[in-house]
Formats: structure tokens, sequence, C-alpha cells
């Protein structure tokens, strides 16, 4: 059966559209930066998402929005380690961890964390080699080399250039020693694209979507939601939905997203529309 699996967890394509809730542990994240920044408030924050109906718990330890000022891995470390372990024994779901050093990357991994979401755009032998050694999930995004911050000019060819990059990556995973069930691929809405470039990636996810690999989509309250709803704050939420309706139109596999109840809710009938 198809699947993305590995140690300690594993998720049958095709089904159903799997729900990723954010965690962002630090203070600069540009929707909740500074809501959950003590253990506490991240736990209780980690097990409503769950009730809400997440199925993977992603840690982000790093802002990624534009502008932000890049932390170290040490410094990634230092707000991870009080919560890792903690949180993998409170949550029955898998937690991913969301970076692209590699130290960081297995300090997760050895403190309970199934699942490395990495969005630094490129094939690291490092990274792979502890992904294949644990049996870890690797979620691998396309930047085309750029932030948040850089819109970069595809000369009208967006969805092109991103399969091109996800055969590339997969065939490098694949002669690396790692099976295509331990890889998510993420099409990174909003790193190194401009505003038409994400309208154009969502309105084509289809095309994106491979049938043995599992595809995620990553635009909650991103910018090209607040541009196309012309709304902010709590209100993207709408946008959001409306856009990972789309999505899951185009088989998306699963989504990232900040309101879990809200989008789990509308896209059981998403599911119920299009994967009936």
């Amino acid at each position: 059966m198809r699947s993305f699996s590995g140690s300690g967890f594993s998720f049958p394509l095709g089904e159903k559209t799997y729900i990723m809730g954010i965690l962002n542990i630090t203070d600069d994240s540009f929707f909740d930066g500074g809501r959950y920044t003590d253990v506490s408030s991240q736990l209780k924050r980690a097990k409503e998402m769950c009730r809400d109906g997440a199925h993977i718990i992603d840690v982000g330890a790093q802002s990624t929005r534009p502008g932000h000022i890049k932390k170290s891995a040490q410094e990634e470390i230092e707000l991870l380690s009080p919560l890792l372990e903690k949180l993998t024994q409170t949550v029955d779901v898998p937690v991913s961890v969301d970076t692209f050093y590699t130290s960081v990357a297995l300090f997760s991994i050895k403190n309970g964390a199934k699942i490395i979401n990495d969005v630094s755009g490129v094939f690291n032998p490092e990274m792979a080699r502890i992904i294949k050694e644990y049996n870890a999930g690797w979620i691998i995004t396309h930047t085309g080399g750029a932030d948040s911050s850089t819109a970069l000019d595809y000369n009208g060819k967006t969805v092109e250039c991103v399969n091109s990059f996800f055969d590339e990556i997969t065939e490098k995973c694949v002669s690396f020693g790692i099976n295509k069930n331990q890889i998510m691929l993420d099409m990174g809405i909003g790193f190194g694209k401009g505003y038409e470039d994400n309208l154009e990636l969502i309105r084509n996810i289809s095309f994106l979507k491979r049938e043995d690999i599992a595809l995620l989509t990553a635009l909650s309250c991103k910018r090209v939601i607040k541009n196309s709803s012309e709304a902010d704050g709590e209100d993207l939420l709408f946008g959001t939905i409306a856009a990972n309706t789309a999505a899951v139109m185009g088989k998306t596999d699963f989504v990232r997203v900040h309101h879990v109840r809200e989008n789990a809710l509308a896209l059981k009938t998403a599911d119920a529309l299009f994967r009936g």
C-alpha cells in the first residue's frame, strides 16, 4: 500500500487529507509568534491540536518569515530541549521538527521526533544519512535556492520547475537508499515565489502529485492568502480553507495549518466531495 511511513508512523495515501498542526515556539513567527514560548503553553496547544484533529504536530524553532533573523543550530536546540521529550511522551501522534540543520535533526530524532520538515531546498547528504539511519520521515521543500523574502523569475514555468526538482530530489533519495515512503514533497508556497507563482502552484496541484509519494500543501495564512483575500489576522483562516479545498481537489495528501479544528472540519467535506 502507498504510504508516508517510517519508524513509528504510517499514513496510507489517497484515503483522506491529513492535518499537520503548526506549533511555533519562537517569538518571531509571522502569524503566531510569541503565543507559545513556555513549555506549559506549548504542551497545552499541542494537546488541543490533537483533540481538534491533527495527525502530526510540526514544531518550529526557527521563523522563516520574510526578513527573519536566522537562528543558529544551538539556538534551535535550546528552544527545543525543554519541550521535545515531554511533547513526544504527551501526544499520541508523530512529532515533526521544522529544521534545516543536521545537528538539530539528529537531536530531535534522538528525543522522539519521527519526521524532519526540511525547508533548505537542497539534498544534504548528511541529512539524508540521518533520515536513512533512523528510518525517519523527510519533508523536502522546493525553494529554488531562495528564501521567503525573494521571488525568483520562473518565466511562466513555475509548475515545470517544481516538478523537475521533485523528480531530481526523489532520484537522489532513492539512489542514497531512502525509501519513497519516507519522503514527503512540499511545493514551497512562499519560498522563492511571487504571488502569481503561488496561485499557479495551488491551481495545478494535480500535476505535482505523484501517486507513490506524499505531497504536502503548506500555505496557511501566508502572503498569498493575505493578498488574495484582502484579509489579515484570524480572518486569514477563510482564505486558507478555500485554498486547502483546492489542494484537496488536486489530491494533496497533507495540509499544514495553524487553525486545526476549522481546517479538519472543512476538509472532511472536501474529502467527501473529491475522494468519494
